[in-house]
């Protein structure tokens, strides 16, 4: 018998007793549970209004939990805090996110290591999909890690391979996937929002998804990574210092499985090991750390990238939706709502102008001039150009998803708005606006 023969019948043996290895380990019969979403709500403070209900796996401070935040649409979820505490607690991961299920929903682990959350009616609303892939059990793990283990207690499954709106310490986003985590609607709405925190190749950064733009709108930069680094992962890590008293936090950036540099984004008084990175509601990123010492006052936020006092040097009037759809922002505050008579007290009801049925052309349309401000995106980006006034209006003219446009008149630079917002405040009188209007 050759050589290669021989090599061939035993890579067949190998696989075929692996495979009978991976088929034959299966969850005792004392792992696995059946828990029905019914019974008497918690009585501690939770985010968002929520009800919840909570389950057995448990892992100071976190637990899995229903909750939910309209009448009968649930979410299973994985909670932070203490829940004897007086302090909030909060949601740090959602499994069926946007996919709700109701009263009497279950969530099933059964021997052959699949993690089924199915509504009433059986409907299968999420599953880990590990069915007989070697998983004999489940456990959530201190840093807030829901994994299911093989019996050398390897990874088969885990939650931080799935974030949704936020990241714990020690969790990563990766080139390969997961590579950007979502914000939510609002704190009512769970489902999947329009900003996102996204690694790319050269840099870390904020998106909003527009409706009327094919591709999604960066509006904020944490960190541009060098052109030849190659950076493939990051993590949002805690550090200790001073004796491991209190901790840094800041992003690790890996190149392969080796950490090539740290990026610093704040130091709380404590250890900040029990810390979340989140992506609010609003588009704003920020740090809550946890102080499980205390029972009134617990969370702190250690880091905000937009702020009002601009102490980490971003205004909050550079966040998308800090005035609404339409509004012009100074010092962080919403000053005037900008309409074709001239710049009116804010309010919430400020908003573009009701455009007539898109037909691409400048006979239907018209634009009133607002003097001094700028678009949320002109930090990274200076738009196209030079080009005359007259053909940067056409360019809008002729562009159904242009809600208008900002023109700078020294430089003759062209920015095409898809979304408005807020319009920061300017002394430089050359930068102007031009939002788009019924002719």
């Amino acid at each position: 018998m050759s050589t290669s023969t021989h090599s061939f019948m035993f890579s067949c043996i190998f696989i075929f007793i692996t495979l009978s290895f991976v088929a034959q380990a299966i969850v005792p019969a004392s792992e696995t549970f059946k828990y029905i979403n019914q019974g008497e709500f918690g009585e501690y403070l939770v985010e968002y209004g929520a009800n919840y209900r909570v389950l057995s796996p448990y892992a100071f401070p976190f637990q899995l939990c229903f909750y939910n935040t309209t009448p009968n649409a649930f979410i299973l979820s994985v909670r932070m805090g203490n829940r004897h505490s007086e302090s909030i607690m909060r949601w740090v991961w959602d499994a069926n996110r946007g996919n709700p299920v109701r009263e009497n929903a279950t969530l099933t682990f059964g021997t052959d290591g699949n993690l089924v959350l199915a509504d009433a009616n059986g409907r299968v609303a999420w599953q880990t999909g590990t069915a007989n892939k070697g998983v004999v059990g489940l456990k959530l793990v201190s840093n807030g890690n829901l994994v299911l283990q093989d019996n050398r207690g390897r990874f088969v499954w885990q939650s931080f391979d799935y974030p949704t709106d936020t990241l714990l310490v020690g969790q990563a986003l990766r080139l390969s996937g997961p590579s950007k985590f979502v914000s939510r609607v609002s704190d009512v709405d769970g489902s999947e929002g329009p900003y996102s925190f996204v690694l790319d190749k050269n840099r870390i950064a904020l998106y909003l998804k527009s409706k009327n733009s094919a591709k999604p709108l960066l509006y904020y930069i944490a960190y541009d990574f060098p052109p030849k680094q190659g950076i493939n992962a990051v993590v949002f890590n805690s550090e200790p210092v001073n004796e491991g008293f209190a901790s840094e936090l800041g992003y690790d950036l890996y190149v392969g499985n080796s950490s090539v540099a740290s990026i610093f984004v704040g130091r709380p008084k404590y250890n900040s090991t029990l810390s979340m990175l989140r992506l609010e509601s609003d588009g704003n990123l920020k740090v809550y750390t946890y102080n499980d010492k205390v029972d009134w006052g617990a969370w702190e936020v250690t880091y905000s990238a937009f702020d009002k006092d601009g102490v980490y040097g971003v205004s909050e009037c550079k966040l998308p939706s800090r005035c609404g759809s339409l509004g012009v922002c100074e010092d962080s505050q919403c000053v005037a709502c900008p309409r074709p008579q001239g710049l009116l007290g804010w309010s919430k009801d400020c908003a573009p102008p009701r455009l007539p049925p898109c037909k691409g052309g400048s006979q239907f349309v018209d634009y009133y001039k607002v003097v001094g401000v700028e678009h949320f995106t002109r930090d990274y980006t200076q738009g196209d150009g030079p080009m005359k006034l007259g053909d940067c209006k056409e360019k809008c003219s002729k562009d159904c998803g242009c809600l208008g446009f900002f023109y700078r008149e020294q430089s003759s630079k062209c920015l095409l708005a898809p979304e408005l917002g807020t319009l920061t405040k300017v002394s430089n009188q050359t930068h102007v606006a031009y939002i788009k209007m019924s002719k």
